[in-house]
This record gives C-alpha cells, sequence and structure tokens, in this order.
C-alpha cells in the first residue's frame, strides 16, 4: 500500500494492524497511551498548586511522601 493514494482511514486501520503485529496487543495499548492529550491546563493548575508553598513546604511534604512510599515498599 502507498500511504499517498490511503484514506486516512485506511492508514489508521494498517497502522493498528502493524503495532499490533509488531507489538502485541498490549505492546500496541501501551503505545497508543503514550498519545494522550489528556484534559485541562496544567500550568494554571500547577500555580495554584504552589503559589502559596514556600520551598521548605514543598521539601517537607516530598520527604514525607518518600518516607510514606518506603514504608509501603
Amino acid at each position: 500500500m502507498n500511504g499517498q493514494t490511503m484514506s486516512l482511514e485506511q492508514i489508521r486501520v494498517a497502522g493498528m494492524e502493524a503495532l499490533a503485529r509488531e507489538l502485541g496487543i498490549v505492546g500496541m495499548v501501551r503505545f497508543l497511551q503514550q498519545f494522550e492529550t489528556g484534559h485541562g491546563d496544567y500550568s494554571k493548575d500547577r500555580h495554584e498548586w504552589l503559589d502559596n508553598q514556600d520551598m521548605d513546604t514543598v521539601l517537607k511534604r516530598i520527604r514525607e511522601r518518600r518516607e510514606a512510599n518506603k514504608k509501603a515498599n
């Protein structure tokens, strides 16, 4: 098949078939998940989360989370 003469639907189907053939179904799904666009405005959200916190507070929370993760594992 020639990509220049194929419709977008034909390209999509051929691409999915190639991914499934080469990576297996699980690999194909994992590959496609990398391109999920998500939603929202991360920059705006980040400012809401962090603008009112000083560096000491942020570092304290990081240390607490690391310690909790060590205990959980």
